[in-house]
């Protein structure tokens, strides 16, 4: 039994084994995950404790009980205890003549997630398309500029006059401005300093500057999980995904004094980050109380120069998706108003140097 749970704990399918009176004998990682419950919680209780309006769920294992024949069902929308509404693929086989009084296998595969993973790779893809065509304009960019800057330098040493070089000197300082917002546009280029480390030193170091920008006027709310592990990362780049995150929260609040932000970490077992399973990864969550992203810039609020703000150059979000997804993560955001969630989401089972 021990070897067939190993086995069952490393799958991504949702399974749940029932005895022949409903009630729960086994559930593994995938089906805790995705009920949001625990193997302690849940053994020994029936389906009405698993999830909220149960009612379709216990006909069907009713009546897979009473023909002993499996059955299927496509998008079949469930209720967690959370209050969270999800959908799955479900599939309930019966067993005979089990050894560990298994009477029935539920299989769930949630639809949700296989969308999300798809919406996910679309993602990558079109956010690495996007940084190669940037990479191109900004080289395009930096050599004419490179030569203004040097004509201008030229100029101003044959003007006969401090007020005429005035004028070169602003078309200095707007050629650097410039040559600035390409790098930034570039973002870190720099090789991953990858390390051992954890990640909750990196929370309470954002947390720390973020306090003392604000003067300790807003409030920072900390919700850990004590229990993940280190993960291997670039310590600097990290605090400025997570930095660049909260200092856009504090832009968008209508006042420092209300603005409420909360740090808050899980970690997540069998998870697929793009296109790539990971049996554990970090989960962390940069939640804020403000006005919320418009739903008209919601899918395109990772792109460079995309801003809510006239004084905003919209590369903050940019810099710090690069940086996610360099360390082999993921970036997303969930908004509506009075409440917008980015989500990081890091691997803890690879080295991503």
């Amino acid at each position: 039994m021990h070897q067939d749970r190993d086995i069952l704990d490393n799958i991504s399918t949702a399974i749940v084994a029932l005895d022949s009176e409903l009630r729960v004998v086994s559930l593994n990682v995938s089906s805790q995950d995705l009920l949001e419950t625990s193997e302690l919680r849940s053994l020994g209780k029936t389906p009405r404790k698993l999830v909220s309006r149960p009612d379709t769920l216990v006909q069907i294992l009713k009546q897979v009980r009473a023909t002993r024949s499996p059955l299927a069902r496509r998008g079949m929308p469930l209720t967690l205890l959370s209050g969270r509404d999800i959908h799955v693929d479900l599939m309930v086989t019966p067993i005979s003549n089990s050894e560990y009084g298994i009477s029935m296998l539920l299989e769930l595969q949630p639809v949700d997630r296989l969308l999300k993973i798809s919406r996910d790779e679309y993602q990558v893809n079109a956010q690495e398309t996007t940084r190669a065509m940037i990479r191109g304009l900004a080289h395009e960019i930096k050599n004419p500029l490179g030569g203004v800057r040097g004509a201008a330098q030229l100029l101003a040493r044959e003007l006969p006059s401090a007020e005429l070089t005035e004028y070169t000197n602003i078309i200095i300082r707007e050629a650097d401005r410039l040559r600035d917002l390409v790098d930034r546009l570039l973002g870190p280029n720099q090789a991953l300093d990858i390390r051992n480390l954890n990640i909750h030193e990196v929370l309470e170091h954002v947390h720390d500057l973020i306090s003392a920008e604000t003067d300790h006027c807003a409030t920072l709310v900390r919700d850990y999980d004590p229990s993940i592990p280190e993960v291997l990362g670039d310590r600097s780049q990290l605090i400025q995904a997570v930095l660049n995150i909260m200092r856009n929260a504090l832009q968008a609040a209508a006042s420092i004094d209300e603005c409420v932000i909360t740090l808050r970490s899980r970690a997540k077992r069998q998870f697929t980050i793009g296109n790539q399973r990971h049996r554990l990864a970090c989960r962390i969550d940069i939640e804020d109380n403000g006005p919320g992203v418009p739903p008209d810039m919601l899918q395109s609020i990772f792109l460079p120069m995309v801003t809510g703000r006239a004084e905003g150059t919209g590369l903050g979000l940019t810099i710090s998706q690069s940086i996610i997804a360099r360390h082999g993560g993921m970036l997303e955001c969930a908004s509506q108003p009075g409440r917008t969630r980015f989500t990081i989401y890091l691997p803890m089972d690879t080295n991503n140097a």
